[in-house]
This record gives C-alpha cells, sequence and structure tokens, in this order.
C-alpha cells in the first residue's frame, strides 16, 4: 500500500465540517473518500491533520491516505480536481513513506480569523468573515492576545469539557491586525481586523473561543488583565463568546 499526503483548500461554507458522518455525505473528509474509493475500487480512508468545523475553510488542510493504485501522484490530483466540487481542491499531492500521519506527525499549525468592523456589509467577502459593527480597539486586543501567548492549560477556552486529554498547549505568537485600507468604488475602507494564531496545536472551538474573548475586550465589554483569571480559573463559562465559524480558516499546518 502506497502513502500519499495531501494539501487541500476547501471553502467550508456549505459543508458539515472535516470529519465524515452516518447522519451527512456532506463532509469534506466524506468527498474525499468516497471519491478515492471509487478511483481505487476499494475502501480508501482519509486522514486529516484535524476536524474543521461546519462552516470553517482552509487554504492549507493537509491529509493523508493510503491506497493500492499504480496511477502516479500527478494522475491521482489530477483525477480528484477533475471530480471534486469547485468549492474543494487538492494544490499539491506526493507520495511519502508510509508511517506518515497528517494528524500524528504535526507540530503546528497557523489558523486566520477575518472581521470586518464596520456597519456596512462586505458583499464579497460574507462568506469568509464575521462582522462586527461596535468600533474595536485594537490596541487592548492585542494586550489581552499577549497573556495568551506562551504554553497554558486552555480548558476555559474549549467546548470540550468530557475530554480526558490534556488541555495544555502553546500558543506561539497571536497577531491582532488591522489591514491597509482597500480602494472601493466609494472610496477607502479601512475596516477588516484580522487575528492570526500560530500553536503547536489547538483544542475543539479554542480558536473561535479566544477569538469571541477577544472581541469583547476590543468592544470593552471586559478588561484585558481578565485573561489571566479566565486561564487561571479552567471555566469555558468565564471565557466570552465562541466567534461564528464563518470568519476562520485553517493556513498551515507544519511537520
Amino acid at each position: 500500500m502506497r502513502n500519499f499526503k495531501m494539501i487541500l483548500q476547501y471553502e467550508g461554507t456549505r459543508y458539515q465540517g472535516w470529519q465524515k458522518q452516518e447522519s451527512t455525505e456532506n463532509t469534506i473528509q466524506g468527498k474525499l473518500e468516497a471519491l478515492l474509493s471509487k478511483m481505487t475500487g476499494n475502501r480508501v480512508e482519509v486522514q486529516g491533520s484535524g476536524r474543521t468545523d461546519a462552516g470553517v475553510h482552509a487554504l492549507g488542510q493537509v491529509a493523508n491516505f493510503h491506497a493500492d493504485t499504480q496511477m502516479k501522484a500527478e494522475e491521482i490530483m489530477d483525477y480528484m480536481n477533475f471530480y471534486l466540487p469547485e468549492d474543494i481542491a487538492v494544490i499539491s499531492l506526493i507520495e511519502v513513506p508510509e508511517r506518515f500521519h497528517s494528524r500524528l506527525n504535526a507540530k503546528g499549525k497557523t489558523y486566520c480569523y477575518r472581521v470586518i468592523n464596520s456597519p456596512l456589509p462586505h458583499v464579497f467577502d460574507r462568506r469568509y468573515t464575521h462582522m462586527v459593527e461596535e468600533k474595536l480597539d485594537v490596541e487592548a486586543m492585542r494586550r489581552a492576545a499577549d497573556i495568551l501567548t506562551g504554553t497554558h492549560d486552555f480548558k476555559a477556552f474549549t467546548s470540550n469539557k468530557r475530554s480526558k486529554k490534556s488541555t495544555v498547549r502553546t500558543i506561539y505568537e497571536i497577531q491582532v491586525e488591522k489591514m491597509p485600507s482597500v480602494s472601493m468604488g466609494s472610496g477607502d475602507r479601512k475596516d477588516e481586523i484580522r487575528f492570526t494564531y500560530s500553536g503547536n496545536g489547538f483544542l475543539y472551538h479554542m480558536v473561535r473561543i479566544i477569538t469571541g474573548t477577544l472581541l469583547e475586550v476590543g468592544t470593552h465589554k471586559r478588561m484585558p488583565e481578565e485573561i489571566a483569571e479566565i486561564l487561571a480559573s479552567g471555566q469555558r463559562e468565564n471565557a466570552g463568546e465562541l466567534a461564528p465559524a464563518k470568519g476562520l480558516t485553517l493556513m498551515e499546518v507544519r511537520y
């Protein structure tokens, strides 16, 4: 059996997340496995680097699969891109050693969360951004983000209360950037803020809960200094709201 590693892009808007489910065929993993099983004539299981939620997008999701095929990697990639729906694409596919595992071998990930800070909608960005009308204090959000950087127990920032696995993770960097102005028909717009998270791994809903908490800091509903108290409490109810899925994109997985 040969082992193949692929890098994927997908727009998650119309899918029920990455992980295949018995109740629906409308998942990224489900679509990939169905296509590869048809291509090889045998059941193929696809392992992803992690599960993205329903509505979350990816520019650099990594997955691998084992297959008994004589097709070249380039031929498999061409086959997949021909038959996959237009909102899923394979941008790289190579053969790798048999023991490579996209999730177990991952060393780090980067996510980006996009916010439109304006009462005016961005029609062409509506599927990829969360809209916040109230003015956001970028400096306050940066101070709060600095407290989250480093190795901490992020139990307060996950929705999974039943997991017995460690909730300790390391965030290498959180960038809170106000993006350069964009020229529009009615003039320049300077209302996009991007949160970029780089770490060794992230818990279920962790990035979206952190973003929701930072947005509450940005609207002065809470102070940056409260972040340390939230971390220490380990209680999900002390953190902020879960930010909508559509603003989140998995950018990169590192090995």
